[in-house]
């Protein structure tokens, strides 16, 4: 299992405000639906303000490599991604779950 973490940061002069945020965060949220790859989907804003902090995160679990490729390729996750290049940066890490077993019973729990 393959842990995909993205965290954005909004572009100078944007601000939770804009009205391109919730947009951007409607299509963030839906993804989980969309992308039948997706195992696991969360989708959230921060709310701390920190110096440090980014803004947005989506985090999300695809059995393995070739399920992450498509989810990268997938057209709404493409979709998605045109409306957040316009408002943000974001930085991703992408992780092998050190025990599947462990996964396994997070997601039959969720069910």
């Amino acid at each position: 299992m393959i842990r995909h973490i993205v965290l954005f940061k909004f572009k100078d002069g944007v601000s939770p405000e804009d009205p391109r945020v919730p947009v951007a965060e409607s299509l963030a949220r839906r993804v989980g639906d969309e992308v039948p790859d997706l195992r696991y989907w969360y989708a959230g804003r921060n709310f701390s303000d920190r110096p440090v902090a980014y803004d947005f995160v989506v985090i999300g679990l695809v059995e393995d490599e070739a399920a992450l490729d498509r989810y990268m390729t997938h057209p709404f996750h493409q979709d998605a991604i045109a409306v957040w290049r316009e408002i943000s940066d974001w930085v991703i890490a992408d992780v092998v779950e050190r025990d599947a077993t462990v996964v396994a019973h997070e997601l039959a729990a969720r069910r």
